[in-house]
């Protein structure tokens, strides 16, 4: 018969995230991990808190497509700002596209 101690030893659990208390804080770290950029993990971690997780998705499959970039970490950072860029475009409310019908109105 077997001790309990010699059993949980057997099935011991790999805890690596100990100072892991939050779902944003692994993302980040397994993004930084990733990109090969541990020293600005930090920056990864203020990104996974506040940006919405679609758009680092987005910009992190845009990172694992390229297959040979220098720095994936500058290449993430600027798909990220080009892509915040993108959905920040306001919308035309104007149904009049064409510029004569602008100055019409303008002259109205």
């Amino acid at each position: 018969m077997q001790k309990v101690g010699d059993i949980i030893n057997k099935y011991k659990l790999d805890d690596t995230d100990k100072y892991v208390s939050r779902e944003f804080q692994k993302y980040a770290y397994d993004l930084a991990e990733e990109l090969g950029d541990m020293a600005h993990k930090s920056l990864y971690m203020k990104l996974a808190k506040e940006t919405p997780r679609g758009i680092l998705e987005s910009a992190r499959s845009f990172v694992k497509d390229a297959a040979n970039a220098r720095s994936k970490g500058r290449l993430f950072m600027w798909k990220l700002k080009q892509l915040k860029i993108n959905t920040k475009k306001p919308i035309s409310t104007n149904k009049y596209k064409s510029p004569i019908w602008n100055l019409a109105l303008v002259l109205i």
